[in-house]
């Protein structure tokens, strides 16, 4: 099942069937339930038929109150994970993301990101795009959330996929970065190059610390530009993972 946010209010997708829940079920609510697969089902069951898909352009991200988390591929038994973004931080599909106007080399990073209820049960994933300033953060590790955490560092979509099922290790995450209408870096890698096991994220992050809304991790794959390339304002950035679609956004 797939779940669309808009700008109109929420969206559950199945087989290609489209219906909008009751009114009092939320992100929140679903972050926070025991069991968002078959919260998400019972909503479904229960809501009203629609005819139209998600339009174009009228899409939010998928959130409401959670945090987003990441990984940065570490080689050590306890993962680097770090805090990314409040809601208001995150872009929305189709809409723009931001570069830093004190960095002068910025890159996008395609991500896998998990979706993960209060309880620290993953049920389900989206796409993520994890913007970084390299240079601010090869400068100096405390200035991290510098080049990690501003408005517009960070964007999900197109939409939540809501299963029990994780993504198999095949999937391919791919990413294309276009300027000026023609593609500039495209590049590819599968579920299997993340380093650790997708549930072993989630039991770190939620040792020692509570998500009463939960939370998104984007997890770390290791698909940049190389060294000599830096986004521009106007690039479009798309990253694709199959079960979720394409998430494309410009820079601003």
């Amino acid at each position: 099942m797939r779940l669309y946010a808009t700008t109109h209010g929420l969206l559950l997708e199945r087989d290609g069937g489209f219906v909008r829940p009751a009114g009092d079920f939320t992100l929140d609510q679903l972050f926070a339930s025991a069991d968002p697969v078959a919260l998400a089902a019972r909503a479904f069951a229960a809501g009203v038929a629609s005819g139209a898909g998600p339009l174009p352009g009228s899409l939010a991200a998928p959130i409401q109150s959670q945090e987003v988390w990441a990984d940065r591929v570490y080689e050590a038994d306890r993962p680097e994970l770090f805090f990314k973004a409040t809601p208001h931080r995150v872009a929305a599909p189709g809409s723009g993301v931001r570069i830093r106007a004190d960095s002068k080399w910025n890159v996008p990073e395609p991500e896998l990101t998990l979706a993960i209820n209060a309880a620290g049960r993953i049920f389900g994933f989206t796409i993520g795009n994890d913007m970084s300033s390299r240079d601010i953060e090869g400068e100096n590790p405390l200035y991290l959330p510098q080049a990690k955490v501003y408005d517009r560092s960070a964007a999900l979509g197109p939409c939540l996929v809501i299963t029990s099922d994780l993504p198999a290790p095949s999937t391919v995450i791919a990413i294309e970065l276009r300027r000026d209408g023609a593609a500039v870096f495209t590049g590819e890698t599968t579920v299997a190059s993340i380093k650790r096991t997708l549930p072993s994220l989630a039991d770190w992050l939620f040792r020692e610390n509570s998500f009463p809304h939960g939370c998104y991790l984007m997890t770390g794959t290791g698909v940049v530009p190389p060294d000599t390339f830096t986004l521009r304002r106007g690039d479009e950035i798309r990253i694709t993972l199959a079960p979720v679609g394409t998430l494309v956004n410009t820079v601003l």
